[in-house]
């Protein structure tokens, strides 16, 4: 019974922590009706509490603050919440409209950002080989052109080629219609070889086989290692509880991105549905004062949307919003 009144009044402080950004004295726990103990109870509770490390005293006469270590109790004690259905139905709405991948990792990290109030993060998802769906060549004056690949699974990728030398209008009509009659559903091998007899043709364009090899490449699968993030902006608004001096290494270690990277794939190791790494837990001296709540989602689940925030955070809230999230980019990515 005691211990589980000791978890209670550990909850009310990290809620009322968040929510008031000022430290939770005995008093005010008192009130709230929901414990039903007098203060000088919840009183040795806290110093309890306080001996196991989860709270501390920020400073004299001051209420008491969670701990990493008091956090992470929490945490692990919470039980999955969700999202309410409209915001359900606002993701799901945001994310179908997206036109190609890019726009749907763009999407992502947006919403994510504006629900969580955090700084959001999502690595680009594993690729799996895809065929072709349509390709665009377009004139750069007289000697360039931008190749433009959309491969089935709504990739885009473009790349520059060199023309070499003048082309006419005909010529560059006829070639950009023979290479998307020959690659148009290919990939793999299958394509490699179509665009090559193709690209060796009679009276081909010399720059064939540069469109080729562009073609070839924006279909391959593989692994990107990107990340995309948003709303770094919110680790310094009012109340997020880190100094200006905490903010810069969070930014450098976010545009770094090296950082980010070997975190994520250490808790995508973990294989939960969602993970936290709290303070300390990230292992990297600039993050030390904050938090990240990453999810996995995809093929095979071998990348991570998350939020990255001070410490004191909105754990259920943001847990259940990254939750979604990679859910809905799963459903999308996968398609």
């Amino acid at each position: 019974m005691s211990e589980e009144r000791r978890r209670a009044v550990l909850h009310a402080i990290v809620e009322g922590y968040v929510a008031t950004h000022e430290p939770v004295g005995s008093k005010a726990l008192a009130e709230q009706r929901e414990l039903g103990v007098s203060s000088a109870t919840i009183r040795n509770d806290m110093a309890i509490l306080e001996e196991e490390g989860l709270i501390a005293q920020p400073y004299t006469s001051a209420g008491r603050i969670p701990t990493d270590k008091g956090y992470r109790s929490f945490v692990d004690q919470l039980a999955a919440s969700a999202l309410s259905d409209a915001h359900r139905r606002a993701i799901g709405t945001f994310l179908s409209d997206a036109v190609d991948l890019n726009d749907v990792v763009e999407r992502s990290v947006r919403l994510l950002s504006q629900l969580t109030r955090q700084v959001a993060v999502v690595q680009y998802p594993s690729l799996r080989e895809s065929s072709v769906r349509r390709i665009e060549i377009v004139r750069m004056g007289a000697e360039h052109a931008l190749v433009v690949v959309v491969s089935a699974d709504a990739r885009v990728e473009q790349q520059s080629i060199a023309l070499g030398e003048a082309t006419s209008d005909d010529a560059f009509e006829r070639a950009v219609r023979e290479v998307n009659a020959t690659a148009h559903g290919l990939s793999g091998a299958r394509l490699e070889a179509a665009l090559t007899l193709w690209a060796q043709a009679p009276d081909q364009v010399p720059w064939a086989g540069a469109v080729a090899d562009v073609v070839v490449a924006a279909t391959r699968g593989g692994t990107v290692e990107r990340v995309v993030f948003a709303g770094a902006s919110n680790l310094a608004r009012a109340g997020s509880g880190l100094e200006a001096t905490t903010i810069a290494p969070v930014l450098d270690a976010l545009e770094e991105q090296v950082v980010l990277l070997r975190l994520l794939h250490e808790m995508a190791a973990e294989g939960d549905d969602v993970t936290v790494r709290i303070g300390a837990e990230t292992h990297h001296e600039a993050l030390s004062r904050t938090s990240i709540v990453a999810a996995a989602y995809g093929r095979d689940a071998a990348s991570l949307v998350g939020a990255l925030g001070p410490t004191r955070m909105d754990y259920p809230g943001t847990m259940a919003a990254v939750r979604a999230v990679a859910r809905y980019l799963s459903k999308v990515v996968e398609l």
